[in-house]
């Protein structure tokens, strides 16, 4: 009982950081540097939407490491929520409309709604429902309710961050593409974040 006590009145605190102003700078002043328009007569697509590609996956990992930590027990929920809210309000802030980045930042933006809403889903609990369900219902409802279609999605985030298993089937689909089909888009870079965060850990006072 001592210990169990002691361990309870000590508990881990971490001063990790997750993602900061300097690090969304340095990735701004690299878009900046990219080129989008690429070679017109090649394949691959041009290196500035690989180096967008990047940029959104760093935050993703960022993000999804806070949610690691919370189930690793070395922080509480409200502390998960708390950092998790301080990484938003970093990189969902929006560029001014005359910046040639506020575009291509903007799409980024739209589809890390589905990252947010997921982790926050997760923290909560309260995500039960069958994923191909929760597909279905997310493009039944998103041009008329975007935001059911963002508590689909959310749910089925929250199912992939607790460990369960994408298919690339959720993909696929006759209809014409909306914008939950960018929400899914990013939910398999969900998926493929929690697989390879699947050791990670911090010990207190890392940095």
């Amino acid at each position: 009982m001592a210990k169990k006590s002691a361990k309870a009145e000590e508990p881990m605190k971490l001063f990790y950081i997750f993602y900061s102003e300097e690090r969304w700078n340095n990735w701004l002043s690299s878009l900046r540097e990219a080129d989008f328009e690429g070679d017109p007569d090649a394949e691959e697509m041009p290196p500035g939407f690989q180096t967008l590609q990047s940029f959104a996956e760093d935050i993703t990992i960022s993000v999804l490491k806070i949610v690691k930590l919370y189930q690793n027990e070395r922080f509480s929920k409200e502390e998960a929520l708390e950092k998790l809210g301080v990484v938003e309000g970093i990189v969902m802030r929006e560029l001014p409309e005359d910046d040639d980045l506020a575009e291509f930042v903007g799409g980024v933006q739209i589809s890390l709604l589905a990252l947010f809403a997921s982790c926050r889903s997760y923290l909560e609990g309260g995500y039960e429902g069958d994923p191909k369900a929760l597909v279905k219902e997310g493009r039944k409802v998103a041009e008329d309710d975007p935001e059911a279609a963002l508590e689909a999605a959310a749910k089925l985030g929250a199912q992939m961050i607790a460990g369960g298993k994408w298919s690339a089937t959720f993909l696929k689909s006759k209809d014409d593409p909306t914008i939950f089909d960018e929400w899914l888009a990013e939910i398999e870079t969900i998926s493929e974040a929690v697989a390879s965060l699947k050791n990670f850990d911090e010990e207190p006072g890392e940095v």
